[in-house]
């Protein structure tokens, strides 16, 4: 109970009661000893960023919460680094703007951590749509093997994300230098950094995060997703020489499923039907298989 954790909020355009949402979700956690570092990046955004002060206002009274609001817009990379330097727990975790975590999420995988001595750990994720249905559920059971060499071959091909599944010791966070500021696949990329410094690592098979798909702001569509998702890849392709033939190509097929996701919400109807090509023909195995899997997760759950 004494331990302290720090729970991450960036927020940017969010002047909405999503906003609210997420940080009663961060209040009403079983585990007593938290604070809620909110960082506001709407220095540029007049408008969102007294809609923000606003959203704020009946929390100024609650020592738990930490109110942070940026000089210049730094990104969600930036904005979470900032407060990882002002977080005071003995963890951080993460949580977006516009998700939430269900009331045992800081207890159970701060147990799971403390129990096992670990660094980092990361939990399975429900993806919601706003209408509260089920879209989709990430779950790693199938990692057997936790050494840095065996994760690292797991991560590249299936991605062992997102972000507000993580939990983190502060000291080993700040020993990796916190995210990389990237347009995109900023929890990838931290990830990576987190098996190289081989870090003591868990899977806590438990889901207390609830992940929101919207129309709102968010950088899943537009130049961005694609500039990120082609450096991805280029940065998998460094690693090629470790995989075998199929399992490349189930990377290349997996790449071009996502651009073709991308480009379908950036109303590129006909580059996204080239990419959903792309992706068949480079693995029908991996795109046929991906999609079979995708709705026997949405069946059991």
């Amino acid at each position: 109970m004494l331990v302290k954790v720090s729970i991450i909020i960036p927020t940017y355009k969010r002047g909405d009661s999503l906003l609210d949402r997420a940080i009663q979700s961060a209040l009403q956690q079983t585990h007593p000893n938290i604070e809620v570092v909110v960082v506001d990046d709407n220095p540029a955004l007049p408008e969102h960023r007294l809609q923000t002060e606003q959203i704020m206002a009946p929390y100024a009274a609650d020592a738990r919460i930490v109110f942070l609001q940026n000089e210049q817009n730094l990104g969600g990379a930036g904005s979470r680094n900032v407060g990882i330097e002002r977080a005071t727990g003995d963890y951080i975790t993460f949580l977006d703007d516009d998700d939430v975590y269900l009331p045992e999420k800081v207890a159970a995988q701060l147990a799971y951590m403390e129990t096992n001595d670990l660094d980092m750990s990361f939990t399975d994720l429900r993806i919601h749509g706003m209408d509260e249905r089920l879209i989709d559920y990430r779950q790693f059971a199938s990692i057997r093997n936790f050494t840095p060499a065996a994760l690292f071959r797991y991560h590249l091909l299936h991605h062992i994300t997102g972000t507000p599944t993580f939990m983190y010791r502060s000291e080993a966070m700040r020993r990796i230098g916190g995210f990389d500021v990237v347009p995109m696949g900023q929890e990838f990329y931290l990830m990576v950094k987190t098996i190289r410094a081989e870090l003591k690592v868990g899977y806590f098979n438990q889901c207390h995060v609830i992940a929101y798909i919207h129309d709102g702001e968010k950088i899943s569509s537009g130049p961005g997703k694609l500039k990120g998702e082609r450096a991805l890849y280029e940065f998998k392709k460094q690693q090629f020489k470790q995989f075998s033939w199929r399992e490349r190509m189930y990377m290349k097929s997996r790449h071009h499923a996502v651009m073709a996701l991308a480009q379908r919400r950036s109303g590129q109807t006909m580059a996204a039907v080239r990419e959903l090509l792309l992706a068949v023909i480079a693995s029908p195995w991996a795109a046929f298989s991906e999609m079979i899997r995708y709705f026997r997760r949405l069946r059991s759950k």
